[in-house]
């Protein structure tokens, strides 16, 4: 048997038990979940909802600097700048030469005997009369004294004969002897003068031999390696060198130019001018020596059409070595008042030579100008006028009205002049040649039209 469910109420089953009377089963309440068992999905619900407001502030923060940027500034190309200058331009010719000593003195023997002492050392620089070397000066010692002697004797002989021919003129100015007796007594006495006079000459002769026996130095120079030792035998007149000096001080520079040149040359030693020569090393970058135009060749080479000039050099600090090659530039003229620019600010296209000028508004400008005399740093130009500033680097972003930013050259000052060297600097004081490392040929050149 059943109970009724009342208002939607469950109520407990009831059944018989054993003895017949009804019984009611106990029912286990309903009790809720705990909550506490699912925390892990709270934490994952707000980490998802962290990362949503994270992921959206950068979205909204890159929208809004989207849509408050500017347009980029524009920059202008940097460049470095120079002035140009009124000054004087230097004609230089340009031609490698050959350092010459003035004097080089190989010195031999001109007696023979075996050295003794030999009182140099290598290399050393010695003066004119300075003793090099010492040969055994006895055997001509012993040669001077027999000359003496013979030179005593017969002096005495000479005597007796003069003595004697003073008797005969008595003897015959009272007709006491015949004159031929006192013919015969005057060639005697000429006889013995001759004899005296061939004895002094053996004696200068014995004289010289002892003294070639010390050896000493002809000029002042330097000493070279040593050639022979204590102890060697050397000949007479021998080809063999016993030591070699060359002088140093001063010293000479031959070198070649070509002919088309000499005219301009000869214009200025005519005048008078002293021709300023520098010598520079090898590669053209060091100037070694300053000195001048001595003279030139009487003749041109007809195989090269070249002409040879020498020019002597102080050369006090000794810079300059014999047999050196260097590179000699004549400065022939200068011509001055010129309007100069640092070479490198020349540019060239196909309607020629140009430069670009900076104008206030910090913008380039293309200007053509015709280039003259050139330097191997600064260069003649016309077509801009003195104080003018001009780009002198970064050529290869700029461009005709470009916007340009001028930078300062470290240690400049702030004046922001670089890479054209000293514009308003004489060429003759300085600067590096500009012609070829080669054969002769003028470093500065004088250019034609700028359409060149």
């Amino acid at each position: 048997m059943q109970f009724e469910k009342k208002r939607g109420l469950a109520l407990p089953e009831q059944s018989a038990n054993s003895s017949g009377y009804l019984t009611r089963e106990p029912s286990t309440p309903d009790v809720p979940a705990s909550p506490k068992g699912h925390w892990w999905i709270w934490i994952l619900v707000v980490v998802v909802i962290v990362v949503g407001a994270y992921w959206l502030y950068r979205w909204h923060s890159a929208s809004v600097a989207a849509s408050v940027k500017v347009a980029p500034v524009v920059r202008g190309v940097p460049i470095a700048t120079a002035v140009a200058q009124k000054g004087d331009v230097g004609v230089y010719i340009t031609a490698i030469g050959t350092v010459t000593p003035v004097y080089t003195v190989t010195v031999t023997s001109r007696v023979q005997g075996q050295i003794v002492q030999v009182n140099y050392r290598e290399g050393q620089m010695v003066h004119k009369g300075d003793p090099l070397l010492d040969i055994d000066p006895r055997p001509y010692q012993a040669a001077l004294t027999q000359v003496e002697g013979q030179l005593a004797h017969d002096q005495a002989v000479l005597n007796e004969a003069r003595i004697d021919l003073d008797r005969y003129q008595q003897a015959y100015s009272r007709n006491a002897i015949a004159k031929q007796q006192l013919d015969d007594q005057q060639q005697i006495v000429q006889q013995d003068e001759g004899t005296v006079k061939n004895d002094e000459g053996q004696l200068a002769n014995a004289r010289v031999n002892l003294d070639y026996c010390h050896i000493t130095s002809p000029i002042d120079g330097r000493v070279g390696l040593r050639l022979v030792d204590p102890g060697n035998i050397v000949q007479a007149n021998s080809s063999t060198s016993l030591v070699v000096v060359t002088q140093l001080q001063p010293i000479t520079v031959i070198f070649s130019v070509a002919e088309d040149y000499l005219p301009q040359i000869q214009t200025q030693l005519r005048e008078g001018h002293k021709l300023p020569v520098d010598a520079f090393d090898r590669d053209q970058t060091q100037k070694l020596a300053s000195g001048t135009l001595l003279t030139l060749d009487n003749v041109i080479d007809p195989s090269t059409g070249t002409v040879k000039l020498k020019a002597e050099f102080p050369n006090t600090d000794s810079s300059l070595f014999p047999s050196q090659f260097v590179n000699a530039r004549l400065l022939v003229e200068t011509e001055k008042g010129d309007t100069i620019v640092p070479a490198a600010a020349i540019q060239r296209n196909a309607q020629g030579p140009f430069v670009y000028v900076i104008k206030p508004d910090q913008t380039a400008s293309m200007q053509p100008v015709t280039v003259g005399t050139t330097d191997g740093t600064i260069t003649a130009v016309t077509g801009i006028d003195p104080g003018v500033t001009i780009a002198s680097n970064g050529f290869d972003k700029l461009q005709d009205h470009a916007k340009v930013n001028i930078q300062k050259a470290p240690g400049s000052g702030g004046n922001g002049n670089s890479g054209g060297g000293t514009p308003g600097a004489s060429p003759a004081t300085g600067g590096h040649p500009g012609g070829p490392n080669g054969s002769s040929s003028p470093s500065n050149q004088k250019r034609g039209t700028s359409g060149q």
